[in-house]
């Protein structure tokens, strides 16, 4: 009698994560009332402050503290006028419900099939240099200079790997917290992921290195231009109030992360059957590793080594680039496009070779691609619906009432909410903040608690939120969402229980 074959349930890929992430977004549109709240926008050509009301009429007021005095937000007219609140911010009380537009099924339909391809259209900056990147590494790999690199790294740090977590996981989160590096850190996945592996450990610890010191950096936001400066000004304070337990909650919290992605890794290089991606263990190491596998390491000579220097050099600049200049992904798409031109004279290749691997390293990305233009679709389904100020709204009367350490807790989870709908940390500060800071002052602490809160709830969210980066860094390095979740999980309740006890803190400082 022949057996019938058991069907073993796999995780769905990214693509499939976020479509069901916008269906559902979708159906919640059709639950939650539409509203909106009025805004003021600084015009630096005319001195005039820019209100729009919910339903999108627009005025004019003149460009002074008076104005905002009026609208009840504490902020600093200086602010604006020296361009550290460049958007919209809400003004206080004048929330509204909106009509919900009757799209029928029909609309709803042509909105789902919609909002990706606008998604692709508004993160194109983003994607070209995906694009880009990936080409480059394509030629890299072609010509063995990554693979003769790997091997020659390999052997100085034998014995010493667990230094390359350290030092990754340290130097992104430094990033991070002093100009937000985020997006950027897509380009280091095609670099140290083999290096990684080739120390010993599974691409998760790669993934662990960069994008939880991206996270943890990002969260515990010190000095951030993009999170708590623009979160503080709109606040109507200075970001150097409540620095001192910001910077406790980056040093503690880094170093958790650091620690719980070297148990992990030396787990998994004892004993590879421990990782939780051993079954792609084949698979990744041919992907990231090829011809190492079969003891085939090209020599590390001069040209290979130039081509390397160049290659880490286009990130120094870039990094350079992004914190000194304000770079954005147009200025850096075309610093990697002069280093390809550079390294078609120097790789060796000719030139009908050079194109066809720039064209396949390129295509091994445009999935990667696809999942930012999915994630955005989502952000584009909510900001149409108008639920995101309604969301607002309704949390901001909800915890009117509270005080104490129950009101900062209560906040550290409606951040975590809001930053699910509301990914952008300058999107969220100045939707949220003339809003909830005067909450402070009515339950009787300091509005830097309402900053923390703010830094650590949608911070602490980002390292799981699938409208955010991670689905696409996990793309990068074929692994699903599942994995991932077994993974941070742990290291997110440890993580959030320390920001719980340092808000408690901050309400007796």
């Amino acid at each position: 009698m022949a057996t019938k074959k058991r069907h073993h349930f796999t995780f769905p890929s990214a693509y499939t994560v976020i479509l069901l992430v916008l269906l559902l977004v979708m159906i919640l549109t059709y639950f939650m009332p539409s509203g909106k709240y009025a805004s003021l926008q600084y015009n630096t050509q005319s001195n005039n402050f820019t209100i729009t009301s919910p339903t999108g009429r627009e005025s004019t007021a003149p460009g002074t503290q008076a104005t905002l005095k009026k609208y009840h937000v504490n902020t600093s007219l200086a602010k604006f006028k020296d361009g550290s609140v460049y958007k919209p911010v809400a003004i206080p009380n004048t929330y509204q419900h909106l009509k919900k537009a009757n799209t029928g099924l029909f609309g709803a339909v042509k909105q789902f099939l919609n909002a990706p391809i606008q998604g692709l259209a508004e993160t194109i900056d983003i994607i070209t240099f995906v694009l880009i990147l990936g080409g480059i590494v394509g030629v890299v790999n072609k010509t063995g200079a990554f693979a003769a690199g790997i091997a020659a790294l390999s052997k100085k740090l034998k014995g010493r790997e667990a230094w390359l977590i350290v030092i990754v996981t340290s130097l992104i989160a430094l990033g991070g917290t002093t100009f937000g590096l985020a997006e950027e850190t897509i380009a280091f996945y095609p670099i140290l992921v083999p290096i990684f592996m080739a120390a010993g450990y599974d691409a998760l610890v790669a993934i662990a290195a960069i994008y939880l010191g991206s996270s943890i950096g990002t969260m515990a936001s010190t000095v951030n231009p993009f999170s708590v400066v623009i979160a503080s000004n709109t606040a109507g304070i200075s970001f150097t109030e409540g620095m001192g337990l910001r910077i406790v909650m980056l040093v503690i919290g880094t170093a958790m992360c650091i620690f719980y992605t070297i148990r992990y890794a030396e787990k998994v290089k004892k004993d590879p059957e421990k990782s939780l991606i051993y079954s792609q263990k084949a698979e990744l190491e041919a992907h990231f590793l090829g011809d190492q596998e079969n003891n085939v390491v090209p020599k590390f000579d001069f040209r290979k080594k130039l081509m390397l220097i160049i290659f880490a050099a286009g990130f120094v600049i870039m990094v350079f680039g992004v914190k000194e200049w304000g770079w954005l992904f147009n200025e850096i798409s075309a610093l990697f496009l002069a280093i390809t031109f550079i390294l078609a004279f120097i790789s060796g290749l000719s030139e009908k070779d050079f194109v066809g691997e720039f064209v396949a390293g390129a295509s091994d990305l445009l999935g990667v691609a696809l999942v930012i233009a999915l994630a955005r679709g989502v952000t584009i389904i909510m900001e149409q619906a108008q639920i995101s100020d309604t969301l607002l709204f309704w949390l901001s009367n909800g915890v009117s009432h509270m005080s104490g350490v129950i009101f900062s807790t209560v906040m550290f989870f409606v951040f975590i909410l809001l930053g699910f709908f509301i990914p952008s940390s300058s999107g969220l500060a100045v939707l949220s903040m003339p809003v909830m800071a005067p909450l402070a002052d009515v339950v009787g602490v300091h509005r830097d608690v309402i900053i923390s809160a703010y830094n650590w709830g949608q911070g602490i969210m980002s390292f799981i939120t699938p409208t955010g980066l991670v689905l696409a860094s996990l793309a990068m390095v074929h692994v699903t969402f599942d994995k991932w979740l077994k993974f941070v999980l742990p290291l997110m309740l440890a993580i959030g229980l320390l920001a719980m006890i340092l808000l408690g803190i901050s309400v007796y400082l």
